[in-house]
């Protein structure tokens, strides 16, 4: 439609009846003389209804434009009596507000969106993210996740049912201040800027949605990792335990179950002991995010909260979902839990499973330390999962003090010459007469490239790589036969027996407090988000942030130098390698970067450009 020139102001409102009727045609008679100036004024005035209200159509039709824009002020308490006010006198929680008109009284809250498009059918590349900052002084830039009274303004709240639980009357002061904010980076310097922070996780006093009113549905994607069935076990007894939540649904069969596969129901009793199995009883895939069918599958069950477990891929296309129920107007809260046992997801301390897989690899290590203790000239090759970051291999390395090379993908390494693998070989087979060398799953891709034709990619996205353990193991005999040397190597590889184990106490507590504040944030109605621990305490953190990149071992700082002192391997770094390295991560260190896309925050709460 057309936009529509410009209207002289009314004297007074249109009426409804004039409103209700906007979409018909109107025709309009010239009056006898003796009725002009009534007839033109009926005219001026019903001219400028039909153009106000067709304005105001055509604008809730379109997107929001691109760029920073203000959150407005919140509502008045007395606007109901469910309201929470603890919410509008909070300085820094002043933002789930109604999109229409600007806070000329409440600076400082800037909200920065991007490209609405909705993401086409099958496709779980997100849309650019409606980016959500707090600026406050000293540099304060809080990070906020989003509200489903964000897009759905006067929700009504409701007393926590945590306040009547018996079970947490013992507690001093359990509900969260809504003021709370968890600091990114532990270490600051006295002069420098506060820094970001994200949201606080916990139990708020307010809450958005009614326990008998839930329905909610839990859906495992990607790789299988130790602590899915406990994840899954803790956000089902959380709900029926702390909020009286009576129905949960299992998707089953990752994205694609919300639609080809059947559901089954989860209760406490039919969870109770799932935690003791590997895998996931939901069962996994991978690909099959069609976003269209996916929400149309969550409207037609009724389900309004989506809990969504999996890696930086998966979280990605529960952005894609959350955006999709924004634009529909649905009151669904859609959170996640990060899932990756590379660890390679940014911002959090350590992903779930973690632990369980470090401390399963030593016995890998020990196996192939033993095997080449035992022989002449004994080599063992233990190859660890880690795509793109080494954080196994290397804490594993670490962890276990037998390893004398370890090879990760953040670090490149050469095969030939002064300072490389071979020469390092050579070297401890004289001293010592065994070594144990542990291999990242994707260490040298580049080297093996060279030789071998790529694999593609899997249904993630993700490109198969080429077997590392394998083709060292051939390229370290055949050199050891060219300079006529006897070895005797053996190769492990213990990928798929970490992954499907249960996880070990340690992850289980962890676990245990990702699923309960991933409730809590659902329950107060905060969407779009991912619960994660950041300096140790437990926050929410926008979707765009774990997604933005992937997590990397830093090859210039204290953790990696203690690996090079234990197993006495060389770095396989040129001082250009170092500087570039290093340049790098303190590009990533600054202290607010903004997503891909979107513009910086000045503490001022002004767009930078």
């Amino acid at each position: 439609m057309a936009d529509v020139p410009p209207i002289p102001p009314l004297p007074s409102s249109p009426s409804p009846l004039l409103l209700h009727h906007h979409h018909h045609h109107h025709h309009v008679v010239a009056p006898p003389s003796s009725a002009v100036n009534v007839a033109t004024l009926l005219l001026v005035t019903v001219a400028v209804a039909i153009a106000r209200c067709h304005l105001q159509q055509k604008r809730s039709n379109e997107p929001p434009e691109p760029g920073p824009r203000w959150s407005p002020p919140t509502s008045s308490p007395s606007a109901t009596e469910a309201k929470d006010s603890s919410r509008s006198t909070c300085p820094r929680a002043a933002h789930h507000r109604h999109p229409s008109r600007p806070p000329w009284d409440a600076p400082r809250v800037l909200r920065a969106w991007g490209d609405p498009t909705v993401a086409a059918e099958g496709d779980a590349a997100a849309p650019k993210p409606e980016v959500k900052l707090v600026t406050g002084d000293g540099g304060y830039v809080l990070e906020d996740v989003p509200h489903v009274s964000d897009y759905l303004p006067d929700l009504p709240t409701y007393s926590n049912p945590l306040q009547d639980n018996p079970a947490y009357s013992v507690v001093k002061q359990y509900f969260v201040n809504p003021d709370d904010t968890v600091c990114q980076k532990a270490i600051i310097h006295k002069d420098g800027p506060r820094g970001n922070h994200f949201r606080r996780a916990g139990p708020r006093q307010r809450v958005y949605f009614q326990s008998d009113e839930v329905s909610a549905c839990i859906v495992t994607c990607g790789g299988l990792c130790p602590g899915l069935n406990t994840v899954i076990r803790e956000i089902v007894c959380g709900l029926y335990d702390m909020y009286g939540v009576s129905r949960v649904l299992g998707i089953q069969g990752g994205y694609r179950g919300f639609y080809a596969c059947n559901t089954i129901d989860l209760t406490p009793k039919s969870v109770n002991d799932i935690h003791k199995r590997g895998g996931t009883v939901l069962g996994t895939s991978r690909g099959g995010h069609d976003t269209t069918k996916i929400v149309d599958s969550i409207q037609d069950r009724g389900i309004n909260q989506v809990y969504v477990i999996g890696g930086d891929g998966t979280q990605r296309g529960a952005g894609v979902i959350f955006e999709e129920v924004r634009r529909r107007g649905l009151k669904v809260a859609v959170a996640g839990i990060p899932k990756t046992i590379d660890n390679d997801i940014p911002v959090i301390d350590k992903s779930f499973g973690f632990d369980t897989a470090v401390e399963e690899a030593q016995r890998a290590i020990n196996a192939a330390h033993v095997e080449a203790g035992s022989a002449e000239n004994g080599i063992g090759v233990v190859k660890l999962m880690g795509r793109y970051s080494g954080f196994i291999a290397h804490y594993a390395t670490l962890a276990s003090r037998d390893v004398d090379c370890c090879l990760i993908p953040e670090s490149p390494f050469f095969l030939e010459g002064e300072g490389g693998l071979f020469r390092h070989l050579e070297k401890r087979l004289k001293d010592n007469g065994h070594m144990v060398i542990v291999v990242a799953e994707g260490a040298g891709q580049k080297l093996i490239a060279e030789t071998m034709q790529s694999m593609g990619k899997d249904a993630s996205g993700n490109a198969m790589l080429l077997d590392v353990g394998l083709w060292l193991s051939q390229k370290i005999k055949e050199h050891f036969k060219k300079i006529k040397t006897t070895i005797n190597l053996k190769y492990i590889d213990p990928t798929y027996m970490i992954r499907a184990i249960p996880s070990n106490a340690s992850d289980n507590v962890y676990c245990t407090l990702l699923a309960h504040s991933v409730v809590h944030g659902a329950m107060a109605g905060y969407t779009g988000f991912t619960a994660g621990q950041v300096n140790g305490r437990h926050c929410y953190i926008p979707f765009y942030r774990i997604t933005e990149k992937q997590n990397k071992v830093s090859i210039t700082d204290r953790m990696w130098a203690r690996l090079l002192s234990s197993t006495n391997q060389p770095s396989f770094l040129s001082k250009k390698d170092v500087d570039e390295a290093r340049m790098e991560e303190e590009r990533a260190a600054k202290p607010f970067d903004g997503p891909p896309s979107n513009p910086k925050v000045a503490s001022n709460g002004n767009a930078v450009k």
